[in-house]
């Protein structure tokens, strides 16, 4: 069990590493970079690249528990055909024309050297800020019989929480990861931990990193 807000995680005591997977959101060069997309667009990303660290204990807790571990991407094709309109426009107005950012043949689709992927954790490519828009991230979570899910990454506020949100809605018992999520908008970041427990956990439950590795701790090493 994780101690968590407003209620322990999961609500009925049984952690199980088999049914849980840890899920890393879009820790990305193009999010991460001083020259990526969130750079460009008036943010600061250095509040992301300060959860590393702490995304990293995480991942090293979580391998060691048995729990599995899965990585989203975001980014559309080199020739832009799964873009919308309303995307594209979106892109010229962001001074993006012509640039390969936010493209999956661009070297900032790829996730941050820092954080330690491992060549059996997962990789879900998404073009939206839900990890199961247009994805097989839900068929892979069945497949795998995954039940629970730890959120980390970012945005808090977009990706993460639209992520969430989705997860919550499909029956999933989720556990945002207050200290391992980030955003260059820090009344958004905090209003996107805010809302987790809103409701008495209408969108899962809030821990700390300390928490869950605690947490994660007493199940075991699996390695």
């Amino acid at each position: 069990m994780i101690k968590a807000t407003p209620f322990d995680f999961p609500y009925d005591g049984r952690l199980v590493a088999e049914n849980t997977a840890l899920v890393v959101i879009d820790l990305q060069q193009d999010f991460l970079s001083t020259s990526g997309y969130f750079a460009r667009k008036g943010y600061d990303p250095s509040p992301l690249r300060a959860i590393l660290p702490t995304v990293n204990r995480l991942i090293s807790a979580a391998r060691k528990a048995g729990v599995r571990i899965i990585h989203t991407r975001q980014g559309y094709r080199a020739d832009m055909a799964d873009m919308t309109p309303y995307e594209k426009w979106r892109r010229k107005r962001s001074g993006l024309d012509g640039t390969d950012i936010l493209l999956r043949s661009g070297a900032g689709f790829q996730i941050v050297p820092e954080i330690d992927v491992a060549p059996d954790d997962i990789i879900v490519d998404k073009t939206c800020n839900s990890a199961f828009t247009y994805t097989d991230f839900e068929l892979v979570l069945r497949a795998q019989g995954i039940t629970h899910l730890m959120f980390s990454g970012c945005t808090t506020d977009v990706c993460v929480h639209t992520t969430l949100r989705e997860a919550c809605d499909r029956n999933f018992q989720c556990l945002t990861i207050s200290d391992a999520c980030a955003s260059g908008d820090r009344r958004a970041h905090e209003a996107a931990l805010h809302m987790v427990t809103v409701e008495d956990g209408v969108f899962g439950v809030l821990a700390d990193s300390t928490a869950v590795i605690d947490g994660l701790s007493r199940l075991g090493d699996r390695r």
